[in-house]
């Protein structure tokens, strides 16, 4: 009967030094799990921000070697409204377009351009010779200045400010009729300024599609002399950029 009661009695004990154990050695293989999780986490956070630092570098590379290009050549077409005489309407026009930057720094440049427009004029109506569409041309020869003040990775925005000569064709299809007999300007050889607004889509740091939403005053001369002709229009084309600053 006593070694019964030593047996249970040493069985409770091992029992209790079992509990105290496990309750002992719980806490810290918990805290362990929780320091490794910890751990794990922070690497992960620093790999994240190592993947940020990176990408920001990269992007930072591709924009100084984007706009550190010394030159920038644009070719395209575009639409002109015009109008073709001082008392006609407006007519559309289909335009051919190209331009040379130079940059003196990553946002200023010296540009010359070119372009012709090609439309039907609205001539005077019921007009004593039956002509009504003669075909004009008009040809623009400019420089000036050119100021990029957004330049980022896959975009940029300039702006730009041009003059020089406007060449107009106005009886090339009047059938030898003269020109301002059917209401168009006379032609000739006249000053000629533009504002524009160029926006650069970059395919490649030295190729890019651009959208030139354009203002050309021209100076033609009508009935009454000389105007300005406001006329409005856009071009879109391929911009390619080469040469180092």
């Amino acid at each position: 009967m006593c070694d019964v009661r030593k047996l249970a009695v040493r069985l409770v004990l091992s029992g209790m030094a079992v509990g105290l154990l496990a309750g002992a050695i719980a806490p810290a293989n918990a805290q362990t799990v929780t320091q490794t999780q910890s751990k794990k986490r922070k690497q992960e956070s620093h790999a994240h921000h190592e993947t940020n630092a990176t990408r920001l570098a990269r992007v930072a590379r591709t924009t100084e070697e984007t706009y550190s290009h010394r030159w920038e050549i644009f070719g395209g077409g575009g639409y002109l409204r015009f109008r073709s005489g001082e008392y006609l309407r407006r007519n559309n026009e289909i335009s051919w377009a190209t331009a040379a930057n130079y940059y003196f720094t990553p946002k200023f440049a010296v540009v010359g351009n070119a372009q012709g427009s090609f439309g039907n004029a609205h001539a005077i109506t019921n007009n004593e010779f039956g002509v009504y569409n003669p075909q004009i041309n008009e040809y623009m020869f400019m420089g000036g200045v050119s100021y990029r003040f957004v330049a980022k990775e896959k975009f940029a925005v300039s702006a730009q400010a041009v003059a020089g000569t406007s060449w107009g064709i106005f009886s090339g299809g009047s059938k030898g009729i003269p020109a301002t007999d059917l209401g168009l300007w006379d032609s000739g050889l006249r000053p000629a300024f533009s504002l524009a607004v160029n926006a650069d889509y970059n395919l490649y740091p030295n190729l890019a599609l651009r959208f030139t939403p354009t203002w050309i005053g021209t100076n033609f001369v009508g009935p009454t002399g000389s105007t300005i002709q406001n006329n409005l229009g856009f071009n879109l084309g391929i911009l390619y950029r080469f040469g180092r600053q």
